[in-house]
């Protein structure tokens, strides 16, 4: 469905207090999940959504979903519940709750672990319509008496891939088996394999099912480039592109933790300024984090792949996969931070010789051949330092001074 083609959101006959918040937003039309997800959800059908990262999943189910309670006469306990599976994306669903109920009387709280449990208990004793929760704080307030679930309509699994890809499937067993058996189910993801569809059609009765795009695809909009670079240079190399005049808001994907510390605090000692992210950082590191990222105070956010869903931020000009992600779908997350809303993003990958396996999966799941690009006037063939070990190890630690910039379309493309 293009976008000529899709209906207005006045014409989806949303309540007209949604519709203030939604015109207040900046919001014209409905995206393709939008439009096919909403009529579906006010219908009360249980609905299975798939669509790409960044095509505005969370609106498709928090506007009906919103729309449905302002009908409804208000209730004592719970009436929506939110699982998803990092603070991250419970955290966005909730924000996009609160902005596009600002001219309604809804109340809701995000619940997740990481952070003091009080300001969450005092929440709920004062009465919620809709949380916004992940699974395991979710059932420590469970289990303390905390929910009652009486009045549940609407249960939604949010990035349900990634939550079972997680090892979530127990604690989402266990949540539901204290939800009232007759309730409307919502799941949406980017991915959805057999396997996690034949678990979701045992929890959906009856579902609609919706596949926006190609199953796994990148968004239109990325222009892919593969940067060949023996591991212990992929700093250097990082840095020159980082110097580039386009790389304005660049996300940059490490695998462990520990090395994102370690490319952090380098990058750092060469001027650069760099939010961190992953999952041994507290609550409010993480949210200082995005905000920096966010405001473009810092032009740089090293993360491992918790930040490849959850992460709401427009205008992320590049993502730099430092570390080759391990399957396609994983490179698919990352990548669709950037070129999102249908904007046009870049996606960055430094391939050492031993992870060339990695990029012939992607190349093949894309169907396409990536363009291998060298940066000219680049070192390819710079020693390892003596001083340097271990997989990670990147020679040379100085700032390079100089007033030598680029543009990334200056480097030469290789078919």
């Amino acid at each position: 469905m293009t976008s000529d083609k899709l209906p207005t959101f006045e014409s989806l006959a949303l309540h007209p207090s949604l519709l203030k918040g939604i015109h207040d937003l900046g919001y014209l039309r409905p995206t393709p999940i939008q439009a096919e997800a909403i009529p579906a959800i006010l219908e009360g059908r249980d609905v299975i959504g798939c669509a790409q990262t960044g095509t505005g999943k969370t609106a498709a189910f928090v506007l009906p979903i919103l729309h449905r309670l302002l009908g409804e006469k208000p209730r004592k306990h719970v009436r929506v519940l939110i699982v998803a599976p990092t603070r991250e994306l419970a955290l966005q669903s909730m924000e996009h709750l609160r902005a596009l109920s600002r001219h309604v009387h809804l109340k809701g709280t995000a619940i997740f672990g990481g952070v003091p449990m009080e300001p969450q208990i005092r929440a709920l004793s004062q009465g919620v319509d809709i949380i916004s929760a992940t699974p395991g704080r979710l059932l420590d307030h469970i289990y303390s008496g905390r929910i009652n679930f009486a009045d549940l309509e609407t249960f939604v699994l949010d990035e349900v891939d990634r939550m079972l890809d997680m090892g979530f499937q127990p604690d989402v067993q266990k949540i539901l088996r204290v939800l009232p058996p007759k309730r409307q189910n919502l799941v949406f993801s980017a991915t959805i394999s057999p396997d996690i569809s034949a678990l979701i059609h045992q929890i959906l009765h009856h579902p609609v099912t919706i596949q926006i795009g190609h199953r796994s695809a990148p968004a239109v909009g990325i222009r892919h480039a593969v940067y060949p670079v023996p591991r212990h240079l992929k700093t250097e190399l990082l840095v020159e592109l980082l110097r580039g005049q386009e790389m304005t808001s660049v996300l940059v994907f490490t695998r462990t933790k520990h090395f994102a510390d370690r490319l952090s605090q380098s990058l750092e000692r060469r001027g650069l300024k760099v939010s961190i992210l992953h999952g041994n950082r507290s609550q409010s590191q993480r949210l200082h984090a995005l905000e920096q990222f966010r405001r473009g105070r810092n032009q740089v956010m090293v993360a491992t792949d918790i930040a490849a869903r959850g992460i709401d931020i427009e205008d992320i000009s590049h993502v730099v996969n430092f570390d080759v992600p391990r399957t396609a779908d994983e490179y698919i997350h990352r990548i669709g931070r950037t070129a999102r809303a249908e904007a046009t993003g870049d996606a960055f990958t430094l391939v050492d010789r031993e992870e060339e396996s990695f990029v012939r999966e992607i190349e093949k799941r894309l169907n396409r051949t990536l363009p291998r690009v060298t940066l000219p006037n680049f070192d390819y063939k710079k020693s390892r330092s003596p001083a340097s070990h271990g997989p990670h190890a990147h020679h040379g630690e100085r700032p390079r001074h100089g007033s030598h910039r680029h543009s990334p379309y200056s480097h030469q493309r290789h078919r």
